[in-house]
């Protein structure tokens, strides 16, 4: 006799069988306590796309954020415990943006996003900048023409949508990244004008950086040799994907005495793939406290 389903597995089944819209309409506020909301995921923008299908925007270094229109969760699916006030007058409907502390402040970002207790004052410094509304029909311009409705109303101090514009050219769009880049952004996202919100990673979305990083979970250590030994000499860690590889480059003198926990998520970069499908000159970035 097989065994009953679990609760996990029936939510799993139920993201997977639905359309976001529907789902959303049928949960209830706060089931999705340790569960990921099914949110769109970008791939890597390459020459050759045809920009005119895209809208273009700066890409938000923050903390992804996900408001089912009574509470936030992050990507992970932890609750957010941000302020009442922060909240207050936001639309009752889902909204996927970036809980953002500003240009180049990620870890100031996922420090109080992880508050169990919210500080006022640093929450303060922080602004939800919204993206798209996963629950709303239509194409992705359609979508944006209603974001900005619901976003211009005296109660939305804290809920801003995020600028969106086009470009004609790659060479247009390098020199907006590189001008974003060299003014402390992270880079661009580039958004189909004419998709549908879908979970998952797709060419939908797109992120334009000036170099190339991924996210990878921490499943063990290397001993380090020389001035290292001793110390930790490199991570090993898993893609989603489920290949393994060995990160050395990057690693403070302060990280190989207390390197990131086994079981925590990292980013890194790297420089294209091995032959063998593997990340070339992978080198360490920061940790990712909001995916664990």
């Amino acid at each position: 006799m097989s065994a009953a389903p679990t609760l996990a597995g029936q939510r799993r089944r139920t993201w997977l069988g639905l359309g976001i819209a529907a789902l959303v309409d049928l949960l209830p506020a706060g089931v999705l306590a340790g569960n990921p909301p099914p949110l769109m995921l970008a791939n890597v923008y390459h020459q050759g796309i045809p920009l005119a299908d895209y809208w273009v925007s700066e890409k938000m270094d923050g903390t992804r954020g996900y408001w089912d229109g009574k509470r936030l969760w992050t990507r992970g699916g932890e609750e957010v415990f941000a302020p009442g006030w922060f909240t207050s007058g936001w639309p009752a409907r889902p909204m996927d943006g970036e809980l953002w502390a500003g240009r180049g402040q990620f870890q100031k970002s996922v420090s109080i996003v992880r508050q169990q207790k919210p500080d006022d004052t640093a929450w303060r410094g922080m602004r939800f900048m919204v993206f798209d509304l996963p629950a709303q029909p239509g194409t992705f311009t359609e979508r944006l023409a209603v974001l900005n409705g619901l976003l211009a109303q005296p109660d939305s101090t804290w809920a801003r949508p995020v600028a969106q514009s086009k470009v004609e050219t790659h060479a247009e769009l390098m020199e907006m990244m590189h001008t974003t880049v060299r003014n402390g952004g992270e880079g661009l996202v580039l958004h189909r004008g004419a998709s549908r919100y879908q979970a998952g990673r797709n060419d939908d979305l797109l992120k334009v950086k000036p170099f190339e990083d991924a996210d990878a979970r921490v499943v063990g250590y290397t001993g380090g040799h020389g001035k290292y030994a001793g110390l930790t000499g490199a991570l090993e860690v898993e893609s989603p994907e489920g290949q393994r590889f060995r990160i050395g480059s990057g690693l403070t003198d302060a990280m190989r005495k207390s390197p990131p926990a086994i079981g925590s998520w990292i980013n890194y970069r790297y420089r294209g793939h091995t032959d063998s499908g593997l990340p070339r000159f992978a080198t360490y970035l920061r940790e990712r406290p909001d995916l664990n």
